[in-house]
């Protein structure tokens, strides 16, 4: 209805785990449609809506969401979830190049464990998770709405394809 797009956030996720030898095609498949296949296309579709939204000063802006499981090795088997992820990651450098001349910022977030539906089988352990990270607790709300805000803003005009690690220091202690 709207001819004009200011900001995209894909957020959609889906994981599958299974051991290596017996991981299923299927959920391979609905793991990469739903992280990969689905962002591109919603992307390519309101493209035209983006166009119209951005300017040399205040381009369009997409957010794509991530995961660390897609930098470090997640030690679970959630082998489409980290691969989905990793080219979430690769996409939103090669769309934020691309876009980018077209008045269209694209960047991502790389989210470590933060409460959610995926997450909800591990938040009864919560607090011992948080503690074993840098900064000592799991991420909240307010984490990641600063940083969709800051990518969402004039103050993140001049910066494209980039993919900010949320994971309170998840990921600069893996070694």
């Amino acid at each position: 209805k709207e001819d004009r797009l200011d900001i995209l956030v894909n957020n959609a996720g889906a994981t599958w785990g299974a051991e290596i030898d017996e991981f299923p095609e299927s959920g391979w498949d609905k793991t990469m449609d739903l992280n990969v296949k689905y962002l591109f296309f919603l992307t390519q579709k309101f493209l035209g809506a983006l166009r119209a939204a951005g300017d040399k000063d205040d381009p369009a802006r997409v957010i794509n969401i991530g995961s660390v499981n897609g930098i470090t090795h997640p030690h679970m088997t959630n082998y489409a979830y980290s691969a989905s992820k990793a080219a979430v990651h690769q996409l939103t450098r090669h769309m934020g190049a691309d876009l980018a001349p077209q008045y269209i910022n694209v960047n991502g977030i790389a989210p470590g464990f933060f409460p959610s539906k995926m997450t909800s089988h591990l938040l009864d352990h919560a607090d011992e998770l948080g503690a074993g990270m840098p900064r000592g607790r799991i991420g909240d709300a307010k984490d990641a709405a600063g940083t969709a805000i800051y990518l969402s803003s004039r103050a993140s005009a001049w910066m494209t394809g980039q993919v900010l690690v949320l994971d309170g220091g998840l990921v600069a202690n893996a070694g």
